[in-house]
């Protein structure tokens, strides 16, 4: 059985791009694999969230993972700042990290030029953080998105070269957890072919967004005049709603519509009301679950202790043997 971990920013409000792109499949993953899943707040403290914000936002995760399915008697599921281990193994392995391959890092080019006045030394080394959140549980394969590989591909070498250095196989070197055909892409209601709140929040439906909410969203979605000629080619924007329609929508109605637009007969306020009618019942279970654990903090806080005991307990185990492997012995 392949040993997983992910990490889940500590940032909240997942939308339904985040849910399908990813979330789905972690569901699927704790039925075939041991999986480690963790909120990563470490990380989130190279922006400066105030206390409450940082608070709150970790449990806005835990509560929105746990409503869409993931279950701590499958998965371990924990926070990362719970296992101290980490923090550990992150600074043996910046012992030897070296400034060149970090500076080159492409996120952290990317912050310098968009956030110059909060450069900080966690930013620089933000892979081996990730690196030891990964290989302290000597995972084999790691769920990443595009914006993740080179943190990954560094992993690889932070691990390899702990190897080749002591003169052990102790470390995988992970790769890349592959979802192929699984991934499903949804796109923004702002015309974009991804669904961000990054770019626009706007442009993005929330499973915490009440049905007046998603209404208001969808209703705001970008269209244009409409087509001018039968079976005309659809520009990306109206594919796109399109897109939801095929998705949240049954077959019949997704039909319905595209005939219409064919015809030349469409009417985008139908569709919108149709479409925001169902995506509405779609997120309508993810949000009940979420107010009903948004209630209940003993059962989150047993949650979150039973996945920092099972954590720790293998993270304790790798750094015992690291310490071990690098010299750190009892006199």
């Amino acid at each position: 059985m392949d040993i997983v971990v992910s990490g889940i920013r500590s940032t909240g409000n997942l939308h339904l791009g985040n849910y399908f792109g990813a979330i789905r499949n972690f569901v699927k993953m704790q039925e075939e694999n041991h999986c480690y899943f963790f909120i990563a707040d470490y990380h989130s403290l190279t922006t400066h969230p105030t206390p409450a914000n940082l608070h709150q936002s970790v449990k806005t995760v835990l509560v929105e993972f746990l409503a869409c399915g993931l279950d701590p008697e499958k998965a371990t599921l924990y926070i990362q700042s719970d296992v101290p281990e980490v923090a550990e193994l992150y600074l043996l392995l910046n012992m030897n990290a070296y400034l060149g391959e970090l500076e080159r890092c492409t996120s952290f080019k990317e912050k310098i030029r968009t956030q110059p006045n909060n450069v900080n030394a966690a930013l620089l080394t933000y892979p081996t953080l990730m690196a030891a959140d990964i290989i302290i549980h000597k995972a084999h394969k790691v769920p990443v998105g595009k914006d993740q590989e080179q943190h990954l591909e560094m992993t690889r070498t932070f691990a390899s070269r702990f190897n080749r250095m002591y003169g052990v196989d102790y470390f995988p070197e992970p790769v890349a957890y592959n979802f192929g055909q699984e991934l499903v892409k949804i796109p923004g209601l702002d015309g974009g072919q991804k669904m961000s709140k990054s770019d626009n929040e706007n442009s993005a439906i929330f499973l915490a967004d009440s049905p007046e909410a998603i209404r208001k969203k969808v209703m705001k979605a970008v269209t244009d005049a409409g087509p001018t000629e039968p079976n005309q080619p659809k520009p990306q924007a109206i594919e796109n709603i399109f897109q939801l329609l095929q998705i949240f929508s049954s077959s019949d109605t997704y039909t319905h519509f595209n005939e219409l637009y064919n015809r030349c007969e469409i009417r985008y306020g139908d569709l919108k009301k149709q479409l925001a009618e169902d995506i509405t019942t779609y997120t309508r279970p993810f949000r009940e679950r979420m107010e009903d654990l948004e209630r209940d903090d003993v059962f989150l806080g047993r949650v979150a202790k039973i996945g920092a005991e099972k954590a720790r307990e293998s993270a304790a185990k790798t750094i015992r043997e690291v310490r071990e492997i690098i010299g750190f012995r009892s006199m």
